[in-house]
């Protein structure tokens, strides 16, 4: 079972930039799809960004073109590059490893870390 361990969160100003990491307690190698999501007050847990391997990703609509994700293999780590952050940002941070079906939607198969606090607020 891979332990996942994010970091990076803070509180930033509208407009800012912040990145977040997520460090894996094994190798990331053999794992094709990485994920983040992100989890607001009140509201349910949400896919924003996804890896494969092969460096392929995918974003929600509510970031795209301002979060950028990507991994180090040799690091073990993936990244949430967070730009022209919004107060509907704010969220506690995840990530996770995921699957894929045929259909393309994405499911979570490792179990939730502490994730990472992000604030959007001036």
């Amino acid at each position: 079972q891979v332990q996942l361990v994010e970091s990076g969160g803070g509180l930033v100003q509208p407009g800012g930039s912040l990145r977040l990491s997520c460090v894996a307690s094994g190798s990331i190698f053999s794992i094709n799809h990485m994920g983040w999501y992100r989890q607001a007050p009140g509201k349910e847990r949400e896919l924003v960004a996804a890896i494969s391997r092969g460096k392929s990703t995918s974003y929600a609509d509510s970031v795209k073109g301002r979060f950028t994700i990507s991994r180090d293999n040799t690091k073990n780590t993936v990244y949430l590059q967070m730009n022209s952050l919004k107060p509907e940002d704010t969220a506690i941070y995840y990530c996770n490893v995921l699957g894929m079906k045929y259909s393309g939607t994405y499911y979570t198969t490792a179990s939730w870390g502490q994730g990472t606090q992000v604030t959007v607020s001036s």
